[in-house]
């Protein structure tokens, strides 16, 4: 199997990285604007080959995992490049825009909608993982507009993988991932802005930052050229997320200043609910 990885970061790295444990027989090929990212993923042994667009022809499965604006000019090229039997997915964060660019592409059989809810701060071939995927969740999207035997020969491999499968429409995923996942990002690297504003005048204060605070902002270490992008295409969700997410915060300083300690204990037990969700119990079952 020829697969070919269009940005050799950590998504398409660790793409890689499990391929060719699950499937020592595969021949990986990497492709990247950036030289010393194919050199460096070479070194690694990430991938097998240096390649280009020119050889697209001879792919089983193409994964791209580029900034999400780039997405948008570059999916219908390797579309275009690619033969009949090859599956080309991608991992961007955003899924609206994309599957309205490629809704009349002639090859859009050969696309599948894919976002695996997977990652860290870090960034280049140097992030990647081996089972980095191995029980997240991928929500797929317009699942019935790829070809069948092209959709199972990327869900067989998602499986092997470990992961979990979801499907759902582009729309309701960047509703959602706006909450879960984009919404998180912003507040990590406003909570960074404010506390590199204060150490301005504060020098000790990362002295006495703790694990909650690392914790807290480690996202604020993420890539501004691949998440800016990604609250572009996704303004309206974020920007009504934001406004809940102020709303909140506005509501908590008022029952500060109104010395409400008990509502503010209130809050916080409703809010500890979070725990039950991230581990996947229902709501209404009792934890023993």
């Amino acid at each position: 199997m020829n697969v070919f990885v269009i940005g050799i970061g950590l998504i398409g790295g660790s793409f890689a990285k499990d391929i060719k444990r699950l499937r020592p027989n595969a021949k990986i090929y990497g492709i990247d604007t950036n030289a010393s990212h194919l050199d460096e993923a070479l070194e690694l042994n990430i991938i097998d080959y240096k390649s280009s667009y020119s050889e697209l022809s001879e792919a089983d499965m193409v994964i791209v995992s580029i900034p999400v604006d780039v997405l948008l000019t570059e999916i219908p090229k390797i579309l275009d490049a690619v033969n009949d039997n090859c599956v080309v997915f991608d991992g961007g964060s955003t899924k609206s825009l994309i599957c309205k660019t490629l809704e009349d592409h002639p090859k859009r059989r050969n696309y599948l909608a894919s976002h695996p809810i997977a990652g860290t701060e870090f960034s280049g071939p140097s992030a990647a993982l081996e089972n980095l995927y191995n029980g997240k969740t991928n929500i797929i999207c317009e699942v019935e507009k790829t070809a069948f035997k092209l959709q199972e020969k990327a869900l067989e491999l998602f499986q092997e993988m470990g992961m979990r499968i979801r499907y759902m429409n582009p729309e309701a995923h960047d509703k959602h991932i706006a909450y879960v996942s984009h919404l998180s990002h912003i507040s990590s690297f406003m909570l960074g802005k404010t506390v590199i504003e204060k150490e301005k005048n504060e020098r000790d204060i990362f002295d006495m930052a703790g694990s909650g605070f690392e914790s807290t902002v480690r996202l604020a270490k993420s890539s501004p050229a691949m998440w800016t992008p990604i609250f572009e295409q996704n303004k309206t969700n974020v920007v009504e997320t934001l406004e809940e997410y102020i709303s909140n915060l506005e509501a908590f300083k008022e029952l500060l200043l109104k010395d409400d300690f008990k509502g503010i204990y209130n809050e916080m037990n409703d809010t500890n609910k979070i725990k039950e969700i991230l581990n996947g119990i229902p709501l209404n079952k009792k934890i023993e």
